[in-house]
Parts: structure tokens; sequence; C-alpha cells
């Protein structure tokens, strides 16, 4: 297919376009376009920046303009996202492709003020892009009725449930009308993927843009192998020394991505850092420095990372190694787009080799090496044979420090703790009793103990009054009675 005038598309779409210079559809937009103007489901294994954003805003911003509205402005189109940068990347895309239609769209996510959300949805709304959690909120408060629901697409399926949305996702499902069009796009296609899509389409036109094919082929990539300690030394040696006018450094944590931005700043290299913790207010900040050059190297982790739309950026750097290799392929794709070229690094250390082996077999051949940095390390490199995967003692929770996580670890450290306690248990007891036939200090043997941290007995509290004015004279003088002393000298 040579020309989006092929796809049928509305005209004052066609003009919006063309405006865009959007020529000729990608891949990702021939396959799937056509599908969902037939009214078809469809299954989508794209990555970002294919142009999977606009293959299925087209036909929906299509139907929806040649389709008669209901009365009162209902939502008829749901597009759910699990970050809000992804969201508003979405919401400004709809108003590009859909600015010649009367059709209002408005984009709602956690982080800020919903205020000005609820008013847009009281207008009323023909298209609404959304997380997960602030759509249910909504929902909740009753600003959101997703009963005219006719398309549903679901993007970045792996991550919305790589970040723990799955009921979130099933509960949404369950709001809306059963008869509609739906749409699922992922970058990876795990087993859970696989579930989803299984309840969730209707006899679905499957559409696989390999994530190899778009990208790698235009990527320089390199292997550093390096100790753990060595790869922020490493990395402002590369930087200063390929010039990066914009670049993306992947890390594992949060933590890792501020406290490396700010190193990075400390030794003159400008740097500003994006992650799930962050405020709304401070990724968007964080984003547009990047974009209007105020900075030219990005610290971000994977999730944040999802709603990233830079098109010239020319670096990637993978400080830690991701533990699933379709990420790695997601990773270096931010760069290299719209037919230029890209540089990819990677820093694997001696706990990360394992990661690199299912790297390397994912992308079918191996990295090529940069031995000639003065950080190398021979160690870190994979052994003969040896299997992808996490090595052991290799860090889970963060590249610096192990957590107990939540397997067999904590199993093993609440096996000893639970000894532990009991243990001190058995000891609490037997002091307690030890104590219960032990008469208290000021106390008479007749008479019976009483369990600690009551008021005493009167005749007790007198007896510690009385006790008190005999070691009066024991004891350090306060100073109010020095105060007190003070005042009698100078009335003398």
């Amino acid at each position: 297919m040579s020309t989006f005038t092929e796809l049928h598309l509305d005209e004052r779409i066609l003009e919006a376009l063309e405006a865009e210079g959007y020529q000729t559809p990608t891949p990702v937009q021939a396959e799937t376009i056509p599908a969902l103007m037939d009214g078809r489901d469809v299954m989508g294994i794209a990555q970002t920046g294919t142009g999977k954003t606009a293959a299925f805003a087209l036909p929906i911003l299509h139907h929806l303009a040649t389709e008669r509205p209901a009365s009162g402005r209902p939502i008829r189109a749901l597009m759910l996202t699990p970050t809000r940068e992804l969201a508003a990347q979405i919401g400004e895309r709809l108003r590009v492709y859909g600015r010649h239609l009367p059709l209002y769209s408005t984009v709602i996510f956690g982080g800020v003020g919903q205020s000005p959300q609820v008013k847009a949805l009281r207008r009323g709304v023909d298209l609404l892009v959304a997380t997960p959690g602030r759509l249910l909120d909504l929902h909740n408060q009753g600003h959101v009725d997703l009963g005219d629901i006719q398309h549903f697409v679901l993007d970045e399926a792996d991550r919305m449930l790589d970040m723990g949305f799955s009921k979130d996702v099933e509960r949404i499902l369950r709001l809306m009308p059963k008869r509609r069009q739906n749409l699922m796009f992922s970058a990876t296609m795990p087993k859970a993927i696989g579930t989803l899509a299984n309840e969730m389409l209707y006899q679905p036109v499957s559409v696989d843009i390999s994530p190899e094919a778009p990208t790698t082929d235009r990527i320089e990539q390199y292997v550093s192998f390096v100790r753990k300690g060595d790869k922020r030394e490493l990395l402002i040696d590369l930087l200063e020394g390929q010039m990066v006018s914009c670049g993306i450094v992947f890390t594992r944590t949060k933590h890792g991505a501020n406290r490396l931005a700010k190193q990075l700043e400390k030794v003159g290299i400008p740097a500003d850092s994006i992650h799930g913790d962050k405020s709304q207010t401070a990724r968007t900040r964080a984003l547009n420095r990047f974009r209007n050059g105020e900075v030219f190297i990005l610290v971000a982790t994977d999730i944040a990372s999802r709603g990233i739309d830079v098109e010239d950026i020319t670096h990637v750097f993978n400080f830690d190694l991701p533990n699933e290799p379709e990420v790695y392929i997601h990773r270096i794709g931010r760069t290299a787009r719209a037919g230029r070229e890209g540089l990819a690094y990677a820093f694997c250390d001696e706990t990360e080799s394992g990661y690199l082996v299912g790297i390397q077999r994912l992308l079918g051949h191996e990295i090529e090496v940069l031995e000639d940095q003065p950080y190398h390390f021979e160690k870190a490199r994979p052994k003969p044979g040896q299997k992808p995967g996490r090595v052991k003692g290799s860090p889970v929770g963060g590249p610096s420090r192990r957590g107990t996580g939540r397997g067999r670890d904590m199993r093993r450290y609440n096996r000893g703790g639970q000894k532990r306690n009991e243990q001190q248990q058995r000891n609490n007891n037997s002091n307690r009793g030890r104590n219960n036939n032990r008469s208290r200090p000021g106390q008479r043997s007749d008479q019976p103990n009483r369990p600690s941290g009551g008021r005493p007995p009167q005749s007790n509290r007198h007896r510690g009054k009385q006790q008190g004015r005999s070691n009066a004279s024991n004891r350090r003088p306060s100073n109010r009675s020095n105060r007190r002393q003070s005042r009698r000298d100078d009335r003398s």
C-alpha cells in the first residue's frame, strides 16, 4: 500500500495527514487500518516508534466522524494506556489527526488535580484517553460512564500487566458493553497477554511487526564489560568522547535514575531523570527540557520511558541490562527513527552476563565488544555455554543492593525470623514466671503482685515520696533549684 488515500479514510482526516507530512503508511498502519475499518478486532505486536498510534487512531476517528452521535455526547471510544506520558502523547495525536472533525477528546490520568478533567467530561467527549487508576477513580465518583463504548484500545498491554493493572483492566472490561470493537497492542507477547487477548478479542486479525526489522538494522550496537562500580565513570567517558547531543540512559531502579542524573550534573553534563515516583509536573518539565535541548541526557526507567516521543535521539545507553531481552529491543528502538541511524551501548557487569546471553539469543548474533575502554573487565564476559537469565547473586531490586524480595529469600528469612521469635517468646515466658514469684522493691512479702504499668497503691506512692525526700541530697539539683537559689542570693 503506497498512500493513505488507498485506506479510504475520511477526507478531513486525509487533509490533516497531508498537513503533517504523512505520505506512506508504515507496515503496522498498512495492516491494522484496513482491519479496523472493516470492524474487526486486532491483536498487534509492535513496539513504540512503528506508527501504531496512528494505526488505531485514524480508523476510530473515521468511524466516529461518519456515525451519528447519540444525544448528550457520550464516550464512544476508550483508549487505555499504562503511563501518563503515553496518554498525553495519544491525546495530542488525536487532536492533530482530528483537527477538522466535529469530535471532542480529553485525557485523564493521575498525578494532577481532577477538576479540569471532570469539567471536560461534563461537557461531553467522544474519545477518552485514560490510565486505569484515574479512570476507575472518576467512575467511582460518577463522572465517567462507559456504557456507550463502541471502540476500545488497550495500548502497551505488556507494561500494563507488568505495572500490576491486570485487576483494573478486568474491571474496566466489565464496565463496557460486550458488543464493541477491541484492539490490543503489545511490544511483547508473554503468556499473560495471550490469556487476556483470548478473553477480550473476538476472532482478531493478527498484526505482528518484528521488533528487529524497523530498528536494529540501523543501529550500531556495542557492549562493554565493566565492574559495577565503574559504570558511572565509563558512561561519563562515553558521553564526553561521543559528543552526544540527545541520548537516553536506562537504569533498573527509580533511585538509580535520580542518583545518576545528579552525578552527571555534578560533572557538568546537563541531565534530568524521569520515573514513576515523580509527579506529573516534574515529569512533564523533564521531558520538555529534554525536547527543548536544555538537557541532552535523560535518565529513565523502562516504564516511565514508554511515553517519550522524541525522534532525534542519537544514543541509547543501557546502564543496567534489562531482565527481559525484549525490553532491550524496545530500549534501543528509541533511536534510529524516521530512517535515521543510531548508537546503542550496553554495560554488562559480572552479575548481568546471563541477561546479555538472552539478549544476543533474541538478536540472533553477538553484540560487538568495546574493549578499548579503560574500565574493561574480562570476568564480566559470559562463559561459554552459559544459559540466559539472572546470575546467582546478582541484584533483583537494583544494581547496588539486594533485597529480600517475595520469593525464596523471603521464605528463608521468615523461617529464621520465626525461630528467633519463638525462642524469644519462650525466654519471655520463663522470665515472667520467675518475676511473678519475686517481690518488687519496697513491697511486703504478703502483698500480691500487680501488673507492671498500673497505678501503684497509695502506700507505695507515699513511701516513694518519703524515699524521694530522704534521697534529695544525693540528686543533682535541677535548673529550677539553681534559679531559686540565685534569686535568694540577689535578695540577700
